[in-house]
């Protein structure tokens, strides 16, 4: 199964010129791919087009994630469909700063598959080099270091089979980027899992056996223009 199929997509907010038309984009179930592409290119509106967060309405082509069209489902459902199975690490972590790690990670739990994850959230925390004694610690109160990671937990507490990175290394140095790729990888391994890393920074591209380039792919591109997301 495609864990992402695009076909004969073009799409446009409301009054404007197509920002994204891509004719067919299959990524395998279990792949690691790296997207690329300068800024203005479309990396954002396709990364907010997988999550769900924008959806390609009638007309403007088909989205499909792990085999669901997401045109099909409620907003409800799509933000059920998100939650369970859809994870996302974004670049500016959107933590809540007063909350603790854990309520962090029991928030992100309870509008995905809910339960007590007191077990999950301590493995993943261990797996990602951080103290136990930090997920009763506020997240203001985190290094951006270790924010960083509470993100990535936060991200696979629910497990899920897609994985969207958008930006985070921004901020760091080339040492610093490597270790936290390398970090991600070894901690999101798993046939049934796919993981796309949307990034600029070319260099991160070493570590993944498939690259993806907006401008290739976005044949709405242009590379004079600077608005789009």
């Amino acid at each position: 199964m495609n864990a992402i199929a695009i076909e004969q997509l073009c799409f446009a907010y409301a009054g404007g010129a197509p920002v994204l038309e891509i004719a067919d984009w299959q990524v395998p179930q279990g792949s690691r791919v790296f997207l690329r592409g300068p800024s203005g290119s479309g990396k954002s509106t396709l990364l907010n087009l997988l999550s769900s967060t924008l959806v390609a309405r009638k007309g403007q082509g088909k989205v499909q994630i792990l085999g669901q069209s997401l045109s099909a489902l409620s907003n409800r459902g799509r933000d059920r469909f998100r939650a369970q199975r859809i994870g996302v690490v974004f670049q500016q972590f959107n933590l809540i700063p007063y909350l603790s790690v854990m309520d962090n990670l029991h928030l992100a739990a309870h509008f995905g598959r809910g339960g007590d994850v007191r077990e999950r959230a301590t493995h993943l925390i261990t797996q990602l080099k951080l103290p136990v004694d930090l997920l009763k610690r506020p997240a203001q109160a985190l290094s951006v270091g270790q924010q960083q990671r509470v993100a990535i937990a936060r991200a696979l507490i629910n497990r899920p089979q897609l994985l969207l990175v958008d930006e985070p290394t921004s901020a760091l140095d080339r040492d610093a980027r490597d270790a936290f790729v390398q970090l991600l990888m070894e901690n999101y391994a798993s046939e049934e899992s796919t993981l796309i890393f949307v990034s600029h920074d070319t260099t991160l591209a070493q570590h993944f056996p498939v690259t993806a380039d907006m401008r290739d792919l976005n044949k709405a591109w242009n590379p004079e223009a600077t608005d789009v997301a």
